[in-house]
């Protein structure tokens, strides 16, 4: 059984014809149609436009149509996390509501993953979107690449395909799901990406605005620190705090020389307190790395520090195919 997630909020002008889309490419009537074979994962991220009322309909003469309803809207990667874990299919995609993901691309999707791979994520050349959404994601893009070494031209597009057992490896919260590809591969996951059919969008307004590149940036910040030093704080802080404490330390020396020397006072001169400050700050951050090792030591499982892709006489529930 394959699986397509679609969250939504606020797209019931779209949803019917997203549906006729949908089992366009997987018709119930065929003969060799397995009926197991797909099932729809729609997500309602508290949407206050109707979008449930259009769901239960098409679940009631679709038996493949499956549904979850939040309380009010959580964020997108809230409605992706419940749609993995209610999806049960190999293959899971994700794709947007609003039209402009075309589902008559996810064969070329199963396609690439024939190839060996275990995401892939769409890429859209050639997009129907504003100037001032398309140029400063590209920027974005460009960085995410960059910063993680997971060489995608789009990491924003919601159209990909994923084997479950990544999804099953792979955490998100907060905004990070325009990130899993590269948690992915920092897994040792096999990552890559095909040119996707954008469309316009023809219904409703995008729930995006320029906030959503800050808290990216933000939050590829922490998908750096992740998949960098989630299991090891104290280097990154560690090594921080002790070149702040050289250089604090190399500062005090100089006036402490100085000093004996005769050349006083010391104590009105900029340098005495910039070294004061790194000494202090130094220490804090040194401080603060144990604390987080101790944290890290005392949460950490065997099983976050290594991925499994095969096994032989032995018991891995998590090994994947």
């Amino acid at each position: 059984m394959n699986s397509i997630v679609i969250p939504l909020y606020n797209e019931a002008e779209s949803l019917p014809r997203l549906y006729a889309e949908l089992t366009a490419m997987f018709p119930t009537a065929s003969a060799s149609a397995e009926p197991d074979a797909i099932e729809f994962v729609f997500v309602d991220d508290g949407s206050r436009d109707g979008s449930w009322s259009v769901i239960k309909k098409l679940a009631d003469r679709d038996t493949r149509v499956r549904a979850i309803r939040f309380r009010r809207n959580f964020g997108k990667a809230a409605a992706l996390t419940a749609g993995f874990e209610a999806a049960r299919g190999e293959i899971i995609f994700t794709l947007d509501a609003d039209l402009q993901d075309d589902p008559a691309e996810i064969p070329r999707f199963l396609l690439k993953l024939d190839e060996g791979l275990d995401v892939v994520s769409g890429w859209k050349k050639r997009r129907y979107d504003p100037w001032h959404k398309v140029y400063p994601s590209r920027i974005f893009n460009w960085m995410v690449s960059t910063l993680t070494g997971c060489k995608l031209h789009d990491h924003n597009c919601g159209f990909k395909a994923y084997r479950a057992v990544v999804l099953r490896e792979v955490g998100i919260y907060g905004e990070l799901h325009r990130f899993v590809p590269v948690l992915a591969q920092a897994k040792g996951f096999r990552v890559g990406e095909i040119e996707v059919n954008h469309r316009a969008r023809e219904h409703g307004t995008s729930k995006y605005g320029i906030s959503r590149f800050i808290k990216g940036f933000l939050d590829l910040l922490t998908v750096r620190f992740l998949t960098r030093f989630s299991q090891r704080p104290l280097h990154v802080l560690g090594s921080v705090g002790l070149i702040l404490f050289l250089i604090g330390g190399a500062g005090m020396f100089f006036l402490a020389v100085q000093w004996l020397r005769g050349e006083r006072p010391i104590g009105n001169r900029p340098l005495l307190d910039y070294s004061a400050a790194s000494l202090v700050v130094g220490t804090q951050l040194v401080c603060l790395g144990i604390l987080a090792e101790l944290i890290t030591s005392y949460n950490i499982r065997a099983e976050d520090t290594y991925s499994v892709a095969e096994s032989v006489g032995v018991d891995d529930d998590r090994k994947s195919t």
